[in-house]
């Protein structure tokens, strides 16, 4: 059945099918294209008549995936006219329900948006929440990031924030602008735009976390929940490094003349040769070549200095990581699955310049008390997921819990923000469960938790992925409910499970999502879970030390 709703920009018509009203593909902001290349996003033009809204509009210019990664049914028309958002919800009207906004990830370069693991329909209408999903600008276009761009729009306003004072960021100000449009708009389509939280995995996690640390955003959002997202940025030297490489590829001039010349497909295929050569430099695994930039605009200091010091000190903050998050890359890298002890302690020497064999033996030490596998993969893995993921996010957690509310936490023993009711708090969690694809090779892999939190574990596609039968079915619901009850209040609850203990730094309590030695059930609160682990990377890691990946 049709539904039409009016918004600011004018009508819309959408589809209700099983209770939930989808409307999908509306504008959020102008089309960045000619001049608005490498501008912030400007306020949409309104239209007259009823927009349809049954489909979602193209994704933004990314190189197509292939092969065994890729998922039947993307949406794959790319067009620089990409900056639409999706919506489910429960009701249109005058409803007041929490409203969840999805930042998809894809390593800047890749994802929409509207990807088959992120309809909304099963979240939204199982717990009577409204979720939107959001395309922003990839690549170059996203997050090419050097001065000359900014001179256009140095001080001019646009669709979100202050006058625009950075040189970079375009995709995080796109996503700034969609929050923009969710206050503006999402109470007629039955949210609360008093009460949004923010969530995303991968660079969508990472995009959230730059957005705690921007002035910018933190008014748009009240929650917010980091999917294997730790804050990584380029400093300025770093961003303007990238576009001179990028340039040389291109053959062009750095000037933003030339570049506004080149078309959209020539950016995403010098991105791809960009990524190739840092990962050839590498020997292998992640590369990111786009990253947000502390531009002194978007962002004015790293996002962990600014959280650190107090800036989303008001935001509940959900964060974590799953247990074997690189095995997803090297399901794709044939370098990384050849891998064998000698190019594993070149690796290793990279990682921890100070104490590589110290690393690798520190792990095959705790790994193999546990019983786990100790080959040159198995420890590539396990030691880039903890390096690249888990250790900087729960840095992270700590940044922002030691900023929280610190009277409150001390007057109730470091245990406020405990899923029997609503404050402000950090909360971590461990993600465990293994896929079966792959022969098991992925583990509990990156990306794995995400069919989990948006209850898609019983399509029969999504099924082959994560797995099924009861233990599956009952994790997805517990993950949805903590997602949505933390939308909802600000803190995380999973059924009848002890409650969801506010993170320490010391004590590290964690939920842990999926199995755990010697214990029965779908979740388990863990003091420092895995710490061992964490105790070789203090011993042989620079405090500070970056990941090996160009992140």
């Amino acid at each position: 059945m049709e539904r039409v709703v009016e918004i600011r920009s004018g009508r819309v018509a959408g589809v209700e099918q099983g209770g939930v009203c989808a409307f999908l593909g509306i504008p959020y902001a102008a089309a960045p294209v000619g001049p608005g290349r490498w501008c912030p996003p400007a306020v949409p033009d309104p239209w007259v008549g009823v927009r349809p809204c049954y489909e979602p509009g193209p994704i933004a210019p990314q190189a197509r995936v292939a092969g065994a990664l890729a998922m039947a049914g993307e949406p794959d028309e790319q067009s620089e006219d990409c900056l639409t958002l999706n919506v489910w919800t429960p009701g249109v009207g005058g409803g007041r329900r929490p409203v969840m906004v999805w930042v998809h990830g894809g390593g800047f370069t890749g994802g929409s948006g509207a990807g088959n693991l992120y309809r909304g329909a099963a979240l939204a209408g199982g717990h009577d929440v409204v979720v939107v999903t959001i395309n922003y600008r990839l690549g170059a276009l996203g997050f090419l990031a050097h001065p000359l761009l900014g001179a256009a729009s140095r001080g001019r306003p646009w669709a979100g924030g202050r006058p625009w004072r950075g040189f970079g960021n375009w995709g995080l100000a796109d996503q700034v602008a969609a929050l923009a449009w969710v206050k503006d708009s999402i109470g007629e389509l039955g949210g609360d735009p008093g009460n949004v939280t923010v969530f995303g995995e991968s660079a969508g996690g990472m995009s959230i976390s730059a957005l705690l640390g921007s002035e910018d955003a933190r008014p748009l959002l009240h929650r917010a929940v980091v999917q294997s997202g730790p804050p990584y940025t380029h400093d300025a030297e770093e961003g303007a490094g990238v576009a001179r490489e990028l340039a040389g590829i291109l053959g062009v001039e750095l000037s933003r003349m030339a570049l506004e010349r080149v078309p959209a497909g020539a950016l995403v295929d010098a991105t791809a040769e960009l990524a190739a050569t840092r990962r050839a430099r590498l020997g292998g695994g992640v590369s990111l070549p786009f990253l947000p930039t502390i531009d002194g605009g978007m962002l004015e200091r790293a996002p962990e200095e600014d959280v650190a010091r107090g800036g989303a000190r008001d935001i509940p903050l959900l964060i974590g990581t799953n247990r074997d998050e690189t095995a997803f890359f090297a399901a794709g890298d044939a370098a990384v699955r050849a891998i064998d002890e000698e190019s594993l302690a070149r690796w290793a020497a990279r990682v921890a310049p100070a104490d590589p064999a110290g690393l690798v033996a520190g792990y095959r030490e705790v790994r193999a008390e546990r019983g786990d596998p100790v080959t040159p993969l198995d420890l590539w893995v396990a030691i880039s997921s903890d390096v690249m993921f888990r250790r900087p996010s729960l840095r992270f957690a700590t940044a922002h819990r030691e900023s929280v509310a610190g009277e409150r936490a001390e007057a109730s023993g470091g245990r406020v923000g405990m899923s029997s009711g609503a404050g402000i708090g950090t909360f971590a969690y461990l993600f465990t469960v293994a896929s079966p694809a792959f022969g098991g090779a992925l583990g509990s892999c990156h990306a794995l938790e995400i069919p989990f939190v948006f209850g898609l574990v019983g399509d029969p596609v999504v099924h082959r992925f994560t797995g099924g039968g009861e233990e599956v079915s009952l994790l997805s619901g517990r993950m949805q409910e903590a997602w949505t009850s933390f939308a909802r209040t600000g803190a995380p609850r999973v059924g009848a499970d002890p409650g969801w203990v506010v993170w320490d730094g010391a004590t590290r309590p964690t939920m842990v999502l999926g199995p755990w030695p010697q214990r029965r059930g779908v979740t388990h609160v863990v003091d420092g879970p895995r710490q061992e682990e964490l105790a070789v990377l203090d011993r042989t890691l620079e405090p500070a030390t970056p990941p090996p990946v160009g992140a």
